[in-house]
Formats: C-alpha cells, sequence, structure tokens
C-alpha cells in the first residue's frame, strides 16, 4: 500500500530552487511580455516566481503565473486568473501516473489543472534550457490570449 505522502513525493520537484534560473526567466518575461510583472518571493531566498498579468484569458480580468525551477532544472509555470481557471506546464518526476505522457514534460489543461491520470497530457514542451522554456509558454500564453481560447495552449511545436 502506497501512503499519501508516498505518492506525493513522486509527483514533486527535485533540488532546490535554482535562483539564477528564476533570475532568468524573470529577465525573460520582462523582455517579452508587456502585460506581466515578474518578481521573486523572496529575492535571497526565492522559492517561485510570481508574474502577475494585467490581463487575463478569455474573460479573466488578470492572471498570474507562479513560476518554480529547481537546480535539477525541473520545472512548474503554473496560470491561475481572475475567472478561477487554472493550467500548468511542468517537468518533474510523476512516477508514470499519468497515462499520456512517457517524459517527464507534462501538462495539466484548463480549467481546472487536474492531476486525474488520465487527463494530464504530454506537453508540447520539450526544452529544457529556462530560456527557451519562458519563450514556448510566453508564446503558447500569448496566441491563446490573441484567439481568446484555450485551445491552443499545448499545441505548438517544439520549439513553439
Amino acid at each position: 500500500m502506497v501512503n499519501a505522502s508516498d505518492q506525493n513525493e513522486h509527483h514533486t520537484l527535485r533540488g532546490a530552487t535554482d535562483r539564477p534560473a528564476l533570475l532568468t526567466i524573470r529577465d525573460v518575461i520582462e523582455e517579452m511580455e508587456p502585460l506581466a510583472t515578474a518578481e521573486l518571493d523572496d529575492y535571497l531566498h526565492p522559492s517561485v516566481l510570481e508574474v502577475a498579468l494585467d490581463d487575463g484569458l478569455c474573460t479573466a480580468d488578470a492572471a498570474r503565473i507562479d513560476v518554480q525551477w529547481t537546480t535539477q532544472a525541473h520545472y512548474k509555470f503554473h496560470y491561475t486568473d481572475t475567472e478561477a481557471v487554472n493550467f500548468r506546464w511542468g517537468k518533474h518526476p510523476h512516477a508514470d501516473d499519468y497515462l499520456n505522457v512517457p517524459g517527464l514534460e507534462h501538462y495539466h489543461p484548463p480549467p481546472t489543472a487536474s492531476s486525474k491520470p488520465d487527463e494530464v497530457e504530454e506537453s508540447c514542451i520539450k526544452q529544457a534550457p529556462e530560456v527557451l522554456v519562458t519563450r514556448a509558454v510566453l508564446k503558447l500564453w500569448r496566441v491563446a490570449y490573441h484567439m481568446d481560447s484555450y485551445d491552443p495552449l499545448n499545441t505548438g511545436r517544439n520549439p513553439p
């Protein structure tokens, strides 16, 4: 029998927070996305990069993307907005629990970012460096924003 804490351990980011990577991600976001303002939750010992968006997807008035990145290049980009829509891209071990995900890269679709094994999808983002992953996330978000639809969020080609 697997207890809940063992299962959660299989679905977590590995490694310490990578502060230099988060600073690089912040710089890419500030350079590429005029609707975004990115700040570390703690400048010296961050755990997350908080990206405030002045507008959200579809009917949302505002949104936020929380970014976590580790020294083992595991990551989460979690979007949430004023309409309670959530989705996220991630790369971290998941104990092969996600039925449609052959590797570590995966996508939790809107509206709830479900972690149900049959709902998590393989991510279209296959690049590893934080700069390329961030550019891909921003491009996918921007396409969805202009199309006023969630559909394009995981349909990019590598790299999107």
